[in-house]
C-alpha cells in the first residue's frame, strides 16, 4: 500500500443489526472521513477542471419552456406520505438532488429512487445538478439497514436505487450497493433496480453488484460519443456499453437498461448510432428524455425536441430489438421504471396491496 492510499474503517455502524463494517481502500492522502462541498464552478466547457473542452460553449441566458414540458405540482397522492418516510429514515432521493422534473407524480404513486452513498458526488458532470465534493471515504454503514426498511415500508413492487459516483473509494461504492440489495431483500419481495455508475471500469465491483443478483441494472450512457467528452468528461462511451454488455454476457438473468438525454446538440444520425450500440451491447431497457439545464452553470439546452421525435425515436429503437423503451420530453431514467421493467401493467399500482395507481386521479 502506498503513503497515500489507507483502509479504514469508515462511517457509522452503531446500530445492532449493522453487519460488520468492512475495510474499504480511500484513494488519497489520509484524512479525516468527513465530507466537504466544492465550490459550483461552470461546467459549460465539461468538467470544473476544464477536462473534455470542446470549443467554447457559453452560458446563454435560460430558454423558455415549451407547452410540452409540463409538470405536476407536489403534493397531490401519496406525496406526503412518501416525503415522510423518506425523511424518517434519513435518506437521500436522486429526485430532490437532481431536481427530477417529475418529483411530484412519482411520490404521488408512492415512488421514489433513493440515492445512496451521500449527496457530494466525485464527478463534476455538465448536465448534473447533484452537488459536487470530496467525500473523503465516508460511508454510512448503517444506510443499508435504513433503505431496507424504507423499500418494506413503502410496499413497492418494483423499487430503485442508484448512488452518486465515489471514485474515492476502491471498490466504487459496490460493497455498499451489494448490503443494500442485501437489507432489501431480507424485509421485501420488491423487484430491485440499481442504476449504477461505471466503477471506473473495475470489473470487480460491477460483479459484486452482479453477484446480489438485483433484477435490473441500469447504467446510463447519457449521450452520444461526439458530445461525451463534454457532457460526461469523466466517463467514456464505450466503457459505458461495456458495463452493458458485462451484466448481459454474466449470465445471471439480470435486465440491461441504460439512458439517452437529448436536446444537447445530437443529431438523428448519432441517435440511431447510439441505439444500434446500445443493442449490440445486451442493453433490453431504454429511456429517451429532455435535457433540462439546472442552473446556468451548467451545459445549455441546445433544443427542445418536440413530442413527435419522441415517439420516432422510440419507434425506431422498438424495431431494433428492444425489450421496451419509454420516450418523451419528461422521461427520466428511473420514470415508471415499474411500467417499462413490466412489473406492472399500466393503471396496476406500484404498491403492493393497492389496486389502482393513485397518481391517476390526478391527471
Amino acid at each position: 500500500m502506498s503513503d497515500f492510499d489507507e483502509l479504514v474503517n469508515i462511517g457509522d455502524s452503531s446500530s445492532a443489526d449493522t453487519p460488520e463494517t468492512p475495510q474499504i481502500g480511500v484513494y488519497g492522502a489520509p484524512r479525516p472521513a468527513v465530507p466537504e462541498r466544492v465550490p459550483l464552478a461552470p461546467r459549460t466547457k465539461g468538467c470544473a477542471s476544464g477536462a473534455g473542452s470542446i470549443g467554447s460553449v457559453e452560458p446563454g441566458e435560460f430558454r423558455r419552456l415549451p407547452p410540452w414540458l409540463k409538470i405536476q405540482l407536489p403534493g397531490q397522492g401519496d406525496y406526503t406520505e412518501t416525503k415522510a418516510l423518506l425523511r424518517d429514515k434519513k435518506l437521500v432521493t436522486v429526485c430532490e438532488e437532481a431536481r427530477c422534473p417529475n418529483l411530484g407524480h412519482c411520490w404521488a404513486r408512492g415512488t421514489a429512487t433513493i440515492m445512496i452513498l451521500g449527496e457530494l458526488c466525485t464527478r463534476r458532470c455538465g448536465f448534473c445538478a447533484v452537488a459536487p465534493g470530496r467525500p473523503n471515504g465516508y460511508v454510512d454503514w448503517d444506510e443499508p439497514r435504513r433503505v431496507g426498511e424504507a423499500v418494506a415500508g413503502m410496499k413497492l413492487r418494483h423499487t430503485v436505487i442508484t448512488s452518486v459516483a465515489r471514485d474515492d473509494l476502491k471498490d466504487g461504492g459496490s460493497t455498499i450497493f451489494a448490503r443494500v440489495i442485501e437489507e432489501i431483500r431480507k424485509r421485501s419481495g420488491t423487484v430491485v433496480e440499481v442504476l449504477i455508475p461505471d466503477f471506473r471500469g473495475s470489473l470487480e465491483d460491477l460483479e459484486r453488484v452482479i453477484a446480489a443478483r438485483p433484477e435490473v441494472i441500469n447504467h446510463n450512457i447519457e449521450t452520444v460519443e461526439r458530445l461525451h467528452a463534454v457532457v460526461r468528461p469523466s466517463a467514456r462511451y464505450d466503457r459505458s456499453l461495456e458495463v452493458l454488455q458485462r451484466v448481459k454476457d454474466s449470465g445471471a438473468g439480470i435486465k440491461a437498461k441504460s439512458g439517452i438525454m437529448v436536446g444537447l446538440g445530437e443529431t438523428d444520425e448519432e441517435m440511431t448510432r447510439t441505439f444500434e450500440d446500445l443493442r449490440t451491447h445486451g442493453c433490453d431497457l431504454l429511456t429517451i428524455g429532455q435535457y433540462l439545464r439546472p442552473s446556468k452553470m451548467h451545459l445549455p439546452v441546445a433544443e427542445y425536441v418536440h413530442p413527435d421525435r419522441f415517439a420516432a425515436w422510440k419507434d425506431e429503437a422498438m424495431a431494433l430489438g428492444f425489450e421496451s423503451v419509454a420516450s418523451g420530453p419528461l422521461v427520466r431514467s428511473s420514470y415508471h421504471a415499474d411500467l417499462l421493467a413490466g412489473t406492472v401493467k399500466p393503471g396496476e399500482a406500484s404498491k403492493v396491496g393497492t389496486s389502482q395507481d393513485p397518481a391517476l386521479s390526478q391527471e
